[in-house]
């Protein structure tokens, strides 16, 4: 039973163990698959902070630099994925992105020596991302163009960076059936390189000042990572579940 609305759910829930999230789980209608989804997070007010108190990824708080989670580049998850930014970037003109003119003699793709292709770096951090005092404003020249074209970001962002803070990992079991969690990105998806962030936006409870719970806010992105059907029966489970009483509160911001 869910606690109600009030003082004594959220006295209840300080009784849980740091860290304890709620999930919920239910079955694709489509095919041999199960969807588990990280509700506390979902239900949570978190919104991206860039430019608002984002102090960034790197080893010690550096707001004023404004580069958010673009310090190190991005991953591209296939060939469709560096495609499609390789497109967007030949539509970037030098009023839109500050480091055109470098892409335009090395390219925005670099393959390391395991295979694994990111974002090209200029000037210490991503390609892509525009500076400080820069005409056209600071920020991701790719999410900065597409809202001023009426695009989605998600169109012509890699796709690690329009997905963030959600994160979906897909595992096969022995029969063959696929579990696909949706959860937050925590420091420890990075790797070793997480444990040096100096901060990071699921963690830090100002981020959790949004008007509307991540379900609703990031609706455009959760259907992209799970299609149309398994979103739609997902808002049917958090809208009763909003109704039937307290969520648990994010961690981040049960600290407080």
């Amino acid at each position: 039973m869910s606690p109600r609305a009030g003082g004594g759910g959220r006295k209840l829930y300080r009784q849980v163990p740091p860290g304890t999230h709620e999930w919920v789980s239910f079955e694709d209608p489509d095919e041999e698959r199960s969807w588990l989804f990280d509700v506390t997070f979902l239900l949570s007010r978190w919104q991206c902070i860039y430019g608002r108190g984002c102090k960034g990824v790197l080893t010690g708080p550096a707001e004023e630099k404004a580069e958010g989670c673009c310090s190190y580049g991005a991953h591209f998850t296939d060939d469709e994925d560096v495609a499609r930014v390789k497109e967007a970037a030949r539509t970037l003109g030098e009023d839109d992105w500050q480091f055109a003119g470098v892409a335009r003699h090395g390219g925005v793709v670099r393959t390391r020596a395991d295979g694994t292709r990111v974002t090209r770096m200029a000037a210490g951090a991503c390609i892509f991302l525009n500076r400080p005092g820069f005409p056209g404003g600071p920020g991701c020249a790719l999410h900065r163009a597409a809202l001023r074209r009426g695009r989605p970001p998600m169109e012509m962002k890699p796709d690690v960076c329009w997905q963030l803070p959600l994160r979906r990992e897909d595992s096969t079991d022995d029969t063959g059936r696929v579990v696909s969690a949706v959860t937050q990105w925590e420091r420890r998806h990075w790797g070793d390189g997480g444990d040096e962030f100096h901060w990071w936006c699921t963690e830090a409870p100002e981020a959790f000042t949004a008007p509307d719970p991540v379900y609703v806010s990031l609706a455009a992105e959760l259907t992209a990572l799970v299609g149309k059907e398994i979103y739609r029966r997902l808002v049917a489970y958090l809208d009763a579940r909003r109704s039937a009483g307290v969520p648990l509160p994010h961690p981040a911001v049960r600290r407080r």
